[in-house]
């Protein structure tokens, strides 16, 4: 073969290669399309809001019950805690004191004592002259009557808690009873607190009237007196008594101061 022919030979070898590299680069498959990460968005549980913070906590005592069933009915209508102070030796004292007790209400002994000032007094009343045998006995008499009290408050009482050596009878009685002691505070001259103190009895003191006036309008403004108290203090103590307009204000609005956020309790998570 001739120079010319080993020429044309090679060319078409070499077109050859070059064509089989080229359709073997044309059929090789295209890499596979990179995928960008799934946003995955993630969604926060929903949380159960937080209760609002208590703007203050208030113990209502209702004083006076014994003396008929009358009002029963409407604290009932009332869920809130409510403390009833129930006065000895009545008519109605022992059914009126079980059957809230049984309904979960928290119950104290309403006990008379002297007044400064004269007035009809209670059956056992406890005097400024009887002597401490005599004291003790009205005390352990009342006690056995309502076992289920957790503490005790004066009904009247302004001489009786003037005096120290009554108040000091009277608190050795509870320490031993292991009962709270609350002072309505008819006297700005007590000494219930300071005896209370020396004795190791757990103390509370009332800070407002609720219904001194009857007329629902007044109880209501006193009402929000003690709802401002507590909140400025972080508690208050009320009393009331057995009434129907001060149940009927008392059921319109602790729904409401509730709602806002104060919080009720019974008396005895007060003391101290």
């Amino acid at each position: 073969m001739t120079t010319r022919g080993y020429k044309i030979l090679i060319g078409i070898l070499i077109s050859v290669i070059a064509a089989q590299w080229l359709f073997m680069f044309l059929r090789r498959p295209a890499a596979p399309p990179v995928e960008k990460p799934l946003k995955v968005k993630v969604v926060a549980k929903p949380r159960k809001p937080a209760p609002p913070a208590a703007k203050g906590t208030v113990a209502i005592v209702l004083d006076d019950w014994g003396y008929n069933l009358n009002n029963i009915p409407v604290i009932e209508q009332i869920p809130y805690p409510l403390t009833i102070a129930v006065l000895p030796n009545l008519p109605y004292s022992q059914r009126v004191g079980e059957a809230l007790h049984n309904r979960g209400r928290e119950i104290i002994l309403h006990c008379p004592m002297e007044p400064l000032q004269k007035a009809s007094l209670e059956k056992n009343t406890i005097l400024t002259t009887m002597d401490s045998g005599t004291i003790k006995k009205i005390l352990d008499n009342n006690v056995t009557t309502f076992p289920y009290i957790r503490g005790i408050s004066n009904h009247m009482g302004s001489r009786a808690t003037e005096d120290n050596r009554t108040m000091q009878i009277v608190m050795s009685e509870l320490r031993h009873k292991k009962l709270y002691f609350l002072d309505s505070f008819v006297t700005p001259r007590s000494v219930a607190e300071s005896e209370a103190f020396r004795a190791g009895v757990s103390f509370v003191k009332r800070d407002i009237f609720l219904d001194n006036n009857p007329d629902p309008e007044y109880i209501r403004g006193q009402v929000y007196k003690v709802l401002s108290l507590a909140r400025r203090n972080g508690s208050a103590v009320a009393i009331g008594h057995d009434r129907k307009n001060t149940l009927e204000v008392l059921r319109q609005v602790m729904p409401e101061a509730a709602r806002e956020g104060y919080r009720f309790v019974n008396l005895s998570e007060l003391v101290r």
